[in-house]
């Protein structure tokens, strides 16, 4: 009967459509269904910030050369994972990317948390050759973002483009993104100040690349992996929270 059934249903284009669409709609659903209690269920981070103008450039650099197809961006709630890499993801955390880049494939590790775990110069010699400092590794090399000066010119209107999509970024952020940028990678110069005063004391200002003469893809690439998983410290609140003893009184 089933397979009479299945080919009744293939050979009407009408009821393979309504089929169609209704397999679609229940798909649609589940994934509109969960926005409307957004408010609710996402997490709050007073503390959350928003990426500097050099993070985010390294944050366009980290998509156009397709690093989130190998790498992903969410710790899942597995005690495996958690123990590798550290408190699982909320979302609040990625509520300044547009795009999110979760994602699912692992070819190389997740770097929800790779900010802070080693230094600018360990990443630079990973990126510049990978097999230098894992032998193992079959990443592609990035030498050439040592080599390439970073466009700074357009940042004010990349700034300006993620404030049309919800990130709060302000006028003076905006007007001050090209000078922020280079203030970030030349710790030494007077355009450092303005970037800790508009983006706050624990931002990295950093020579990440090692050369503070000019502002490269290298030093953007590197300032956004060191800032993966500390724009907030909520998850680690988070844990923190469900590791204390339960209230005698509850």
């Amino acid at each position: 009967m089933g397979d009479t059934f299945h080919r009744k249903l293939e050979r009407s284009s009408i009821l393979l459509t309504l089929g169609i669409i209704a397999a679609a709609s229940v798909g649609g659903i589940v994934e509109i269904a969960p926005l409307f209690t957004i408010d609710e269920t996402v997490e709050h981070a007073p503390d959350m910030r928003v990426y500097t103008p050099l993070e985010l450039a390294g944050r366009n650099i980290y998509v156009r050369e397709g690093c989130y197809a190998c790498h992903s961006q969410m710790i899942r709630t597995l005690r495996d994972e958690v123990e590798r890499y550290g408190p699982y993801s909320l979302a609040v955390e990625s509520q300044y990317d547009r795009p999110m880049l979760w994602g699912s494939k692992r070819t190389g590790p997740d770097l929800a948390r790779i900010g802070g775990k080693y230094s600018d110069f360990w990443h630079v010699a990973h990126l510049t050759n990978p097999r230098d400092v894992v032998p193992e590794s079959n990443m592609p090399a990035y030498a050439f973002l040592n080599r390439s000066r970073l466009r700074m010119d357009d940042l004010s209107a990349h700034l300006a483009a993620q404030r049309t999509l919800g990130v709060p970024y302000t006028d003076e952020m905006i007007e001050n993104a090209a000078r922020d940028a280079y203030g970030q990678a030349t710790p030494d110069t007077d355009f450092a100040a303005g970037v800790t005063e508009r983006y706050g004391e624990a931002t990295q200002v950093s020579a990440f690349d090692g050369v503070t003469t000019h502002v490269t893809e290298m030093d953007a690439l590197v300032a956004y992996l060191q800032v993966l998983g500390r724009l907030t410290d909520a998850a680690y609140r988070n844990t923190a929270a469900s590791e204390l003893p339960p209230d005698p009184e509850d």
